[in-house]
């Protein structure tokens, strides 16, 4: 394919720090013969329409959205491996965070509290969330409300700021902020955690020829193994990347399933 499109949108705290890493992929990539390698990654408004794109060539998805129907438009080529408190292998989690004052109580101090979430779209901010209080809801209620911030970083803000009390934000996310914008979590801390589950997709266009699918998994290795990207990687936590198939994320739809059962967050 020529012309592609290619974006890592998720763990973007440093995005000087996304496009280093992105030049030392292309140039993994490039190396493996593969065409039309775009020399910058985009930040797109509507990433479900750019992950759908025929053109696309790579990028960072979320797994809520790929067990809800994106499987069907990617191909999913693995995961990165992240060095951040809270993962292991391609698995991540979610961090509870809640003001110092609320330091020392558990998830069930917040019944009947205010909850902040970035997306419903969001595995890490909105169903692991959900699923981790299905079994404590109530006729399908937990928390009093739950409020759409637009992102993590307003996530963390909102319950700053004292407009929530509580909000899930994803271990990578905030071992980044601590590492590039500390000043985020000043007055923050951590309560809790919710559930392991495979972490961000990297994945291609379902278009694209299973050689070229593999030539990228070879690129990423590569990329991941090369002790001249030493620096790039650890700027965004990387340590390493396995390759996966879309399976993987099946526990992520069960814990979908759990939680819109039991909990209601309009």
């Amino acid at each position: 394919m020529s012309d592609c499109c290619a974006s890592l949108p998720m763990y973007d705290v440093d995005r000087d720090a996304v496009q280093a890493w992105w030049r030392c992929l292309a140039r993994a990539m490039r190396a493996e013969g593969l065409a039309g390698v775009p020399s910058r990654v985009e930040w797109p408004q509507d990433l479900n329409a750019h992950w759908r794109d025929p053109t696309l060539l790579l990028s960072q998805a979320c797994g809520y959205p790929l067990v809800t129907g994106l499987a069907d438009a990617v191909e999913v080529v693995g995961a990165f491996r992240y060095a951040a408190p809270g993962c292991e292998g391609i698995d991540y989690r979610s961090e509870l965070v809640a003001r110092e004052q609320d330091a020392s109580r558990g998830i069930e101090h917040f019944r009947g509290r205010v909850a902040a979430f970035n997306a419903r779209g969001s595995h890490s901010g909105c169903n692991a969330l959900r699923a981790l209080v299905a079994p404590l809801a109530d006729r399908g209620r937990f928390f009093s409300r739950a409020v759409r911030s637009g992102s993590h970083r307003e996530s963390i803000a909102l319950v700053r700021d004292g407009h929530a009390d509580i909000a899930a934000v994803d271990c990578v996310s905030l071992a980044l902020f601590r590492l590039h914008a500390p000043e985020l979590l000043k007055g923050l801390r951590i309560v809790g955690s919710t559930a392991a589950a495979p972490g961000l997709p990297l994945v291609t266009s379902r278009r694209r020829p299973p050689d070229e699918v593999q030539a990228l998994r070879r690129a990423l290795i590569a990329a991941c193994t090369e002790p001249a990207f030493d620096g790039q990687r650890e700027a965004l936590l990387i340590e390493g990347f396995e390759a996966a198939a879309a399976p993987c994320w099946d526990r992520i739809d069960l814990m979908r399933r759990a939680g819109e059962a039991l909990v209601d967050f309009d």
